[in-house]
């Protein structure tokens, strides 16, 4: 199949990169820490080690590390890239975390900011990125993953600890006259059910001066309801997919991978066998790092692209899932 012929911009995929702490972190050693095994975490969740972040390690540094590698895959020149959007839910400055990357890699001519959307964080600013070139706004766009969830991990419940890792991955697309490789998206969010997965404020009523009253700022660790995040993804997940194939007339049968937010094996591995997705083509390393957040799809894609595993033309199904609640799917073809 070639990319969709049209009289308008497209978008064109032309780079991807990836950085993970040194730090690693396996199951035996968190059962040295939580009543938990090797054996039980890896048949529920399909975990065996995660990559946990040291000093220096932040989201800046992580997201510029895996633009750096985009870039030069890309072999642009920093001076061209006009937009960068950092998708993470754990930023270095709850400011903004994006202007810092911008500043690091030189990137002078670039529009730089955050979006949040937890899981859903990176397909939702790769929508976006895409949305931005083909409207005729920029031209050079890097799209960063990035999140550094072990600091609002609470390490005494076994039943979250197991699940989260640190890292970082990123896209470099462009736009393009004769093609578009971004065949097509859907987004959703259900705000009802946004209480399964939460990292929520913690605030401390203090004193300002008599009578004036502040709450103080602060972060509970990570909240979640595991059965309820596990029924929303295998049910949701296919339903927005197929939704997807039908809108854009492309079946699953012709897409070369599944490449979803690596959040346990078991929802990757039901969501295609509701799809009628080959194993073979559903591409996993949450074996090696956990969810990773915003950073689990652009890390996988990184991966199997530098494994010569996705290759040129390849057609890609990919959908992003979690807190909010939200979620969404794309469909693109790399190059």
């Amino acid at each position: 199949m070639e990319g969709i012929k049209l009289n308008q911009i497209g978008v064109s995929f032309k780079g991807s990169g990836s950085y993970v702490p040194d730090q690693i972190l396996t199951n035996q050693k968190i059962s040295q820490k939580v009543d938990t095994s090797d054996e039980w975490i890896k048949s529920r969740t399909g975990i065996a080690e995660r990559r946990i972040s040291s000093s220096g390690d932040n989201v800046t540094e992580m997201g510029y590390k895996a633009a750096k590698t985009a870039i030069s895959m890309a072999n642009w020149d920093i001076e061209t890239i006009d937009l960068i959007i950092l998708a993470t839910s754990t930023p270095h400055d709850l400011f903004g975390s994006a202007p810092s990357i911008q500043a690091k890699l030189g990137a002078n001519n670039a529009v730089a900011f955050d979006l949040t959307a937890a899981c859903s964080g990176f397909l939702f600013a790769l929508i976006t990125a895409s949305q931005f070139l083909k409207g005729g706004s920029f031209k050079r766009a890097l799209v960063i993953g990035a999140d550094q969830l072990s600091s609002f991990v609470d390490w005494n419940d076994r039943r979250s600890c197991i699940l989260f890792g640190d890292g970082a991955g990123a896209l470099a697309i462009e736009a393009i006259s004769e093609f578009d490789n971004f065949i097509g998206f859907d987004m959703q969010t259900d705000g009802e059910r946004g209480s399964f997965l939460n990292l929520p404020s913690k605030n401390k009523m203090d004193s300002i001066i008599d009578n004036v009253n502040f709450l103080s700022g602060g972060f509970s660790p990570i909240q979640m309801n595991g059965q309820e995040v596990y029924k929303f993804a295998v049910r949701e997940v296919p339903l927005i997919l197929d939704k997807l194939f039908r809108k854009t007339n492309i079946s699953s049968d012709e897409i070369d991978w599944l490449v979803l937010h690596q959040a346990n094996q078991r929802i990757l591995d039901s969501v295609g066998e509701r799809l009628k997705i080959s194993r073979k083509k559903i591409l996993s390393n949450l074996e090696n790092y956990g969810n990773t957040s915003a950073a689990t799809i652009p890390l996988m894609m990184d991966e199997a692209i530098r494994n010569n595993k996705i290759k040129q033309n390849d057609i890609i199904a990919t959908s992003g899932f979690g807190a909010g609640l939200s979620w969404g799917a794309a469909l693109i073809k790399w190059g």
